[in-house]
């Protein structure tokens, strides 16, 4: 394996370019003191209300952690949320000049009502229709666009079926980058997962392989290889990633399969997790590295923002010493 610094270094060189759908997770934390009289739940006197960058725009902020430039395209509304989610941009060190904004859709929110460390609710405000022809040749030209300005090493689709992701987007985005060879990784949801063929990596979790297969689907060796081959004959893509929950990871690059196990945490939260791992492997492969070593860093990063409350993107410098150790 290659020096473990070098590999670090070389990620600061890359420009990914991320697509889909952005959110804001929102945080309503406070305190629990009695029962309301209106109904039998709880009250909850809020202490901090706070707004992340979540979904692609948590990927584009795993991607800027680990020293790469992201690109993010996608489609927000014109309304408070859109100036919010502008506002967390900025002071993050993100760019928005690759965002539409339409008067068509909301700005997605999902806020969610933590007290004393328990997650008691979530709300979901959100359009999940899919964009309009003027939405998305307005996305196809933001992307057309990027690919012009700069290099791109990496297309990484993040998919949450809120409609930025439409059929003939994917298709003719994956085709453009074919035709340029530029690397594409997916993180899918259902409502598309069939929709990305011909890509590089292909990332989808147990839950929605098993949802989309309709096949008893195990977490073991020989089951998750049977899925592989059968999701590969509708795909024609080039690497498989399924991520396990606490079981790890399954890879197979059609040479070889194999699970790598988790390794030992304690486990906050794992919201945003999928981002992180869909993040890594891009730009792990986008480096050049094997997939048996970008997964293992997938692995690392996901296991790591498990451990911290709410989405939040991967620690550079903590990943670095655990791969560091992993690769004695």
């Amino acid at each position: 394996m290659q020096d473990a610094k070098k590999i670090f270094k070389k990620f600061e060189k890359l420009n990914i370019l991320i697509i889909g759908d952005v959110m804001i997770d929102r945080y309503l934390t406070g305190k629990v003191e009695r029962i309301s009289p209106e109904a039998p739940v709880p009250v909850v006197r809020m202490n901090t209300r706070e707004n992340r960058l979540g979904g692609a725009a948590n990927v584009a902020l795993n991607i800027k952690a680990m020293g790469a430039t992201p690109l993010l395209i996608s489609v927000i509304g014109k309304d408070d949320n859109a100036t919010i989610f502008k506002k967390r941009m900025k002071e993050n060190g993100l760019e928005s000049k690759g965002l539409v904004s339409s008067n068509e859709r909301m700005t997605t929110v999902k806020t969610r009502v933590i007290a004393s460390g328990q997650h008691l609710l979530r709300v979901d405000s959100e359009d999940q229709n899919d964009l309009s022809n003027k939405e998305e040749k307005a996305v196809f030209q933001k992307i057309k666009t990027a690919l012009n300005a700069q290099k791109v090493h990496a297309i990484l689709f993040q998919d949450y079926n809120k409609g930025v992701l439409t059929t003939s987007l994917i298709e003719k985005i994956v085709t453009l980058a074919n035709e340029k060879g530029i690397l594409t990784t997916v993180d899918p949801k259902k409502k598309n997962f069939f929709a990305y063929k011909n890509t590089t990596l292909f990332k989808p979790n147990l839950k929605e392989i098993r949802e989309s297969l309709t096949t008893s689907i195990q977490p073991n060796l020989k089951s998750l290889k049977n899925a592989s081959e059968k999701l590969s004959a509708k795909l024609n893509h080039q690497f498989t990633m399924i991520t396990l929950s606490e079981k790890g990871i399954y890879s197979d690059d059609k040479k070889t399969a194999a699970i790598l196990p988790t390794f030992p945490r304690s486990i906050a939260d794992v919201s945003g997790a999928g981002d992180t791992v869909i993040s890594l492997a891009t730009i792990g492969l986008a480096a050049g590295l094997d997939l048996k070593t970008s997964v293992l860093l997938s692995n690392l990063a996901g296991g790591q923002v498990c451990e911290k409350v709410g989405v939040v993107p991967v620690d550079r410098e903590q990943l670095l010493k655990e791969f560091i150790e992993v690769s004695k």
